[in-house]
């Protein structure tokens, strides 16, 4: 699981207008209708389509445990997809992101100056472009590791760098161990 993926999934679900289904049958009927039938289903799920069959008739009403996490998240990434294109277009372009984040964050900095990592609890709202860059790499499929690292950059320039009013002789941020992260748009 991805956490910086995670996240940014979970800030784009809260602009939903609607609940995304609960249940197995409805989940699954959703799923049929999007993928135009119950063999892509099927295969997505790795499942045979008799067994989406029963779903859909509400023949079995309560999935396996790992059967239910790959359901609701399948149909949470097809859920409204123009509110969720809409919410990151706004957050991209016009209110940026809020990160709320609780890790070790350092510097790399001139010597002669206090660079020792340290854990930190912030909330910073990152302007649009950070938004605009973090989301486009989550759609190119870009791991933690580089999700991580534009967050890093926009710490660097928003929080240390307080937008080039302070250190400005500072070289990169360090942003590890990361205990608590929450995006909001």
């Amino acid at each position: 699981m991805s956490m910086f993926g995670d996240g940014l999934d979970a800030a784009v679900q809260k602009a939903f207008t609607r609940p995304a289904p609960k249940t197995a049958g409805p989940q699954m009927r959703y799923l049929v209708k999007q993928m135009g039938g119950t063999r892509a289903v099927a295969r997505m799920l790795r499942v045979s389509q008799r067994t989406v069959e029963r779903y859909v008739k509400d023949q079995i009403r309560k999935p396996r445990p790992d059967l239910a996490a790959r359901l609701e998240r399948e149909v949470k990434k097809r859920w409204q997809p123009q509110v969720r294109a809409r919410a990151r277009q706004k957050a991209a372009t016009v209110s940026g992101i809020v990160l709320d984040a609780r890790a070790r964050m350092g510097y790399t900095a001139p010597i002669g100056s206090t660079d020792q990592d340290r854990v930190r609890h912030l909330t910073v709202a990152l302007p649009p472009q950070y938004a605009a860059r973090l989301f486009d790499a989550q759609e190119q499929g870009a791991g933690d590791a580089r999700l991580r690292e534009i967050a890093a950059e926009a710490l660097k320039e928003v929080y240390f760098q307080d937008g080039g009013r302070r250190a400005g002789s500072l070289e990169e941020v360090r942003f590890t161990d990361v205990e608590h992260l929450e995006f909001e748009l």
